[in-house]
């Protein structure tokens, strides 16, 4: 079956899921068919699937992410013992666990085709993700807080899990609790990776999105928690823009 099989399988199986848009219009342009997938993906609710679904999704995912190029740990210089400093898609990452800047709900971001790291990795990974995130808050029975953090396999992603942490939203100004609660992020992810054996666990810039978190400000965070307790643990700090990448470079060039 080729990609566009595949693609076709997939967006057909989702619109069947859903009387309002059985009628819709699948269109021939490629990019417009991807665009559809992922908003089917990322509107579909937390549920089982049949098997045949999953073998296409997974094909078709583990495709798409290989023409992307898929950039492996090994590959990276460290730019001080043990941590790395890595710009680029991290859905292409190949490591141990990357972070999901995640919402209190844990199970990913619900609005079609938007550019957050959640909506990004759950669309990547597949809609596996969703369901294991919701099977987790079920038996939590709660929301969850700010500054934790909790494992999921990354399924069709190239790392092997995904830690899933909820950073603070700034309203206002930030205050201490603030700079306590991200730093308790990327804590918690580095003492949840070491307790399951993961060697290595990329992070995003938490909480510097929709979250609205000073950069500058975060990245010092996330330095100096990642080097006080890191132990063995690999950290790559993975950046989007070109303003992050230069941040964290000032970070390392100091003492």
């Amino acid at each position: 079956m080729t990609q566009q099989a595949r693609r076709i399988f997939l967006i057909q199986k989702l619109l069947s899921e859903q009387p309002r848009y059985r009628d819709l219009q699948i269109p021939s342009d490629e990019a417009e068919q991807k665009r559809l997938l992922r908003a089917l993906m990322n509107v579909r609710p937390p549920r089982p699937v049949g098997e045949d679904f999953l073998t296409v999704q997974d094909e078709y995912l583990r495709e798409e992410i290989a023409r992307k190029g898929i950039t492996d740990i090994a590959e990276l210089t460290p730019v001080e013992s043990g941590l790395y400093l890595w710009r680029g898609d991290i859905t292409s990452l190949k490591c141990g666990a990357v972070v999901n800047a995640a919402n209190s709900g844990l199970t990913g971001c619900y609005v079609p085709c938007h550019g957050c790291i959640d909506n990004a990795i759950h669309t990547y990974a597949g809609v596996q993700l969703r369901l294991a995130c919701a099977e987790l808050m079920e038996k939590q029975g709660h929301k969850e807080p700010t500054g934790q953090a909790k494992l999921t396999y990354a399924f069709n992603l190239p790392c092997d899990y995904v830690l899933h942490t909820v950073g603070p939203v700034i309203y206002y100004r930030v205050t201490e609790k603030d700079r306590e609660l991200l730093a308790s992020c990327y804590r918690s992810c580095l003492e949840l990776a070491q307790e399951n054996g993961i060697k290595s666990v990329a992070f995003c810039c938490i909480s510097t999105g929709e979250f609205r978190f000073p950069s500058g400000d975060a990245a010092k965070i996330a330095v100096d928690t990642a080097r006080r307790y890191r132990q063995n643990t690999e950290v790559i700090f993975n950046v989007f823009t070109q303003r992050d990448e230069q941040l964290y470079r000032e970070l390392f060039k100091r003492p």
